[in-house]
């Protein structure tokens, strides 16, 4: 079994998880007492925070860095972001690292490939829903991807880190959420991506009769098959 980096604390509310699922995953392909090979770098996610504010990128990169090098230096053979703004700077820091990134978007890409939808709409931080490092795995497999409005999207990039990466989630706030994705529906979206690693903590697959794409299950699931390969 390959020995999994996971950098976190991005929130540390989805690294929990991550780090369950990944176990469990391991555990359902091998059995009986068999679990994940993995280390847990949890970072101050107000360091992290302070630094996409200001646009600092760099900043953030050289952190990630050192903390990858470090597991690298203990026997790690990939490297899995607990979230999915820092794959902003997945390329980077793979090639600093020279170990595999496993990358969120294209995992996702893959599994929304081969359910055969053509458009999905993203739900997710600012970063995630502007930036093209997320949106361009997908349209690499010709899925075309559609966003909220400005003022939808201000809203959920507020409730990602003052209300879901603080553990709080609000009924009202679910219900905003789920207009979103209806709204989203009404314009072609055929299934949604939750891509913040917090949104399906909110929301639940029950809660809308549209498909739903977790990106922290789908993520943990790519991170089990790279462990496990030969």
């Amino acid at each position: 079994m390959k020995i999994l980096g996971l950098i976190g604390g991005i929130s540390w509310v989805s690294t929990i998880d991550y780090y369950r699922m990944i176990n469990e995953g391991i555990n359902k392909k091998l059995g009986d007492l068999n679990f994940a090979e993995c280390m847990i770098y949890s970072f101050n996610y107000q360091d992290i925070k302070r630094n996409n504010d200001a646009e600092d990128w760099d900043a953030t990169l050289k952190m990630l860095t050192k903390a990858a090098l470090n597991m690298k230096n203990g026997g790690a053979s990939a490297i899995v972001l607990c979230a999915n703004t820092m794959h902003m700077i997945a390329d980077q820091l793979e090639q600093n690292v020279q170990l595999p990134v496993i990358h969120i978007a294209t995992a996702t890409a893959n599994v929304i490939s081969t359910r055969g939808l053509k458009k999905v709409g993203l739900l997710g931080t600012k970063f995630t829903m502007e930036r093209p490092f997320f949106r361009n795995k997908l349209t690499d497999q010709n899925i075309e991807v559609i966003i909220p409005d400005d003022k939808d999207r201000d809203f959920i990039h507020y409730t990602i880190f003052e209300e879901l990466g603080r553990n709080l989630f609000k009924p009202e706030t679910k219900q905003f959420y789920l207009d979103v994705m209806n709204k989203l529906r009404d314009h072609g979206a055929e299934g949604i991506i939750m891509g913040c690693t917090e949104i399906p903590l909110l929301i639940s697959p029950d809660d809308i009769d549209i498909p739903l794409f977790d990106t922290a299950q789908i993520h943990s699931n790519a991170a089990v098959e790279f462990a496990l390969e030969l």
